[in-house]
């Protein structure tokens, strides 16, 4: 376990990218292998804007790095927050507790409130409005998306007390996650189910894509399901009943158009109708 912390302590960019383009080649090649669903798509063409959305993404963090790395020495050499707070404890289960609090706080946590605060729905929108979902939607977030998921990693960092070696681990964790569970690829059910216990399946996460309440606002995990199945967000909906998009922007034209994607977040609220 040290020998894998201190390596994401100093990984380097080559490698995150690694991740980042070797998760998208081998989902991309799984989905063309085992398809879950046969979308009439020119892959290409649908991939754009999400590629384009993964680039700012991408920025938007390499950016605002620095405030990342000075916020997780500042804790690590104060011995601030919860996790530093805890009587002592093997590195295992530091790193674990590490983990599991840091996709509460900057994801699951971050994810319902963009589905209960309509402005912030309305960025988040982005994410939700593609009809074909596949690996490339992982990182469809608009760049204002990409900054308000930012904030909630810093304010993890901070009231956890995670060292870097564990944000780096999470976030790289949390690229082939996000990767794997968008990802338009048939698994087993019951292959599915079991891995939902513990992490969030390809099937446990589509089901928040579907295209309609209550599911949209549901199955709000990242990594780890156990946070849905603690505050009661976890629903089930078979696979074969999942519609992709949002009711109350159903124009699927606009919604694969970059132009029009980058202006989605500024439309005039939608109040759901089911």
């Amino acid at each position: 376990m040290e020998t894998i912390i201190s390596y994401f302590e100093t990984i380097p960019s080559l490698h995150r990218s690694i991740i980042l383009v070797g998760g998208i080649t081998l989902f991309w090649v799984l989905e063309g292998i085992l398809p879950l669903f046969n979308f009439s798509y020119k892959k290409w063409k649908h991939a754009w804007p999400n590629l384009f959305f993964t680039f700012t993404t991408i920025i938007v963090n390499f950016a605002l790095a620095f405030l990342l790395l000075k916020t997780a020495d500042w804790v690590t050499n104060n011995n601030f927050g919860i996790i530093n707070w805890l009587p002592e404890m093997p590195l295992w289960l530091y790193v674990i507790l590490g983990l599991l609090l840091l996709d509460f706080i900057g994801a699951y946590l971050a994810h319902f409130t963009e589905h209960k605060i309509s402005v912030l729905w309305m960025v988040h929108l982005v994410h939700h409005s593609d009809h074909e979902v596949d690996t490339t939607t992982a990182n469809r977030h608009h760049p204002l998306e990409s900054i308000i998921r930012f904030i909630f990693t810093l304010a993890g960092v901070f009231v956890i007390g995670a060292p870097i070696g564990i944000v780096m681990l999470y976030q790289s964790m949390s690229l082939i996650f996000t990767q794997f569970t968008h990802a338009n690829i048939k698994m087993p059910k019951q292959l599915d189910k079991v891995l939902s216990y513990v992490v969030v399946s390809p099937d446990m996460h589509k089901i928040h894509h579907h295209f309609k309440l209550p599911y949209t606002d549901s199955n709000y995990g990242n990594i780890f399901s156990i946070w849905d199945r603690i505050f009661g967000t976890y629903m089930y909906l078979d696979r074969e009943k999942i519609v992709y998009g949002v009711d109350t922007f159903p124009n699927a034209e606009e919604n694969a158009s970059l132009k029009h994607l980058l202006k989605q977040p500024f439309h005039k609220y939608r109040k759901p109708t089911h």
